[in-house]
């Protein structure tokens, strides 16, 4: 189940992760919130943002569609 989608393809770090931190921050608790990102450096980031806020990462998996590869986050917050 998802909540909401952050689509943060083409933006690169940091904010994948900091619009990740303002859909969180306005979400009810056990929200999911799942990351659209084309920057490999959200895959360690957005971990690392998960363990220091202690939100869940459901799952992180690289995939592709008709606009070229991207990384899929879940976390629920």
């Amino acid at each position: 189940m998802v909540d909401v989608v952050v689509d943060a393809r083409g933006l690169r770090c940091p904010l994948p992760v900091i619009r990740l931190a303002g859909a969180a921050r306005v979400a009810a608790p056990g929200t999911v919130v799942v990351v659209l990102s084309t920057d490999a450096a959200a895959e360690p980031d957005i971990a690392a943002w998960c363990r220091m806020r202690s939100a869940e990462l459901v799952d992180q998996e690289w995939t592709a569609d008709e606009t070229g590869a991207f990384l899929r986050s879940s976390v629920r917050v």
